[in-house]
């Protein structure tokens, strides 16, 4: 029978090895599995930094366009292939969420402010965080635009003036997620009608539209195109690299969170919080800081080591200026937005750009001389060509377009008819257009 001093210290261990257990507990292992449409050089300096700071896990990234990884996660509802979708663009994560295919969260990490600009930088409900902020805007290459003879652009309207004709490229917003942002901060800071204009008029000098957010800025990069409009890690991490490259945000633009979120039913869930709080942690948005990342943390306090002359958005007055994006709005007529994209400018983009290089050469006429006739022409041509199919009330809330675009009986049908009708009508738009400036021309000399 023990003694009651041999008892006392009995006891004692035991209550320390109870009140120890959550100290003990085994660390996740294993597979973790993130769905992203980031590219190598963003995610391998994060890989190796999570697996070196969790020796149990290692990181396994499937790439795909925002769009498509959306579908995937849905297509394997029923048997999760993935921990996490980590992304840039906002709507992507109010899709899911709304489709129940993100697990809810309590997020470990302190320190991440409520916003970056007037943007909530975590989801309020606990199903997806900001690990980013984002910017849109205009990149160039500097030796490019000094061996063509053109100027910095600073705005959107700058790029549909006839300098920039054939030296602008842009990706495809059906194929990528932040596209689809920028039409879409456009398209909510100066209204829908003039918001296509802008977009149309731009689009008239594009050379290329490219099937990938990073087909751009590699064309900036290495000089076969001259400006890329393009979310703003891009340009920033281009420069890290040492290519001669700079970025502007226009007046009328936005900052949002990038984000990451937890999928349901996610096979290693254990794996996928670790991934999520060392995002968040100070090391991992140091990460962030890497040259061939330069993306902007959402703790303040990681910018006091940020390069010379890096943006911030938590004190930088023009942040503050940015427009309040409406992602419930975005997230809406996504599928209406981009679908117009394609209809109106990257089926029919070397009409456009025929009827823009006459429109600019009109335009060019005129500015030796006057004449009220070729004016007149001159702007029929530009009302033909900014010309939209549908009004924003049908895009975001008529039954028949918006059912069309998001499934259901019959939708594949009804959205090809629909995609019938607005190429159609551009088409007509474009040729009428392209009579009408070639008149202007004429009466111009």
């Amino acid at each position: 029978m023990l003694n009651r001093r041999h008892w006392l210290h009995a006891l004692a261990a035991s209550v320390v090895l109870v009140g120890a257990g959550p100290a003990f507990a085994q660390a996740p292992s294993g597979k973790v599995t993130v769905v992203t449409s980031f590219p190598k050089d963003v995610t391998d300096p994060i890989k190796k930094a999570f697996e070196k700071a969790n020796p149990g896990l290692t990181l396994e990234v499937q790439n795909r366009n925002t769009n498509a990884g959306v579908k995937f996660v849905e297509e394997t509802r029923s048997n999760p292939q993935s921990d996490l979708f980590w992304a840039s663009a906002p709507d992507a994560f109010e899709v899911l969420k709304g489709k129940k295919l993100l697990q809810k969260y309590d997020l470990k990490v302190k320190g991440i402010p409520a916003k970056v600009g007037s943007y909530p930088i975590n989801d309020p409900d606990g199903f997806y965080f900001g690990f980013a902020a984002s910017g849109y805007g205009i990149m160039w290459n500097e030796r490019y635009l000094r061996a063509n003879r053109i100027p910095e652009p600073k705005e959107w309207s700058d790029l549909a003036t006839p300098v920039y004709h054939d030296h602008v490229s842009i990706a495809s917003p059906a194929r990528s997620g932040t596209t689809h942002l920028t039409l879409e901060t456009i398209l909510q800071g100066e209204g829908w009608e003039k918001g296509w204009a802008t977009i149309k008029a731009m689009a008239g000098n594009f050379n290329t539209i490219a099937e990938r957010s990073f087909g751009v800025p590699d064309a900036v990069n290495s000089g076969q195109v001259g400006i890329g409009i393009v979310i703003d890690f891009f340009a920033f991490s281009a420069q890290g690299a040492g290519f001669p490259v700079k970025f502007v945000y226009p007046s009328v633009t936005t900052v949002v969170p990038a984000n990451v979120g937890i999928i349901a039913g996610a096979p290693n869930r254990a794996g996928a919080e670790a991934f999520i709080e060392f995002l968040l942690s100070p090391t991992g948005q140091e990460v962030l800081l890497e040259p061939t990342i330069r993306r902007l943390p959402v703790n303040p306090e990681t910018y006091a080591k940020a390069p010379p002359g890096f943006p911030n958005p938590f004190k930088d007055a023009n942040f503050q200026k940015m427009l309040h994006f409406d992602v419930d709005k975005s997230e809406r007529r996504t599928a209406v937005v981009d679908t117009l994209f394609d209809q109106m400018i990257t089926f029919q983009l070397a009409d456009l750009k025929a009827v823009t290089k006459l429109m600019h050469e009109a335009e060019g006429l005129l500015a030796k001389k006057a004449n009220p006739q070729a004016r007149a022409a001159l702007d029929e041509a530009r009302k033909l060509v900014s010309a939209v199919p549908i009004t924003e009330s049908q895009a975001s809330s008529n039954t028949e377009i918006v059912g069309a675009f998001r499934g259901g009986a019959d939708s594949k049908t009804r959205q090809a008819e629909f995609e019938r009708r607005w190429a159609a009508f551009s088409k007509e738009n474009y040729a009428k257009a392209k009579a009408k400036a070639e008149e202007a021309v004429k009466l111009a000399r």
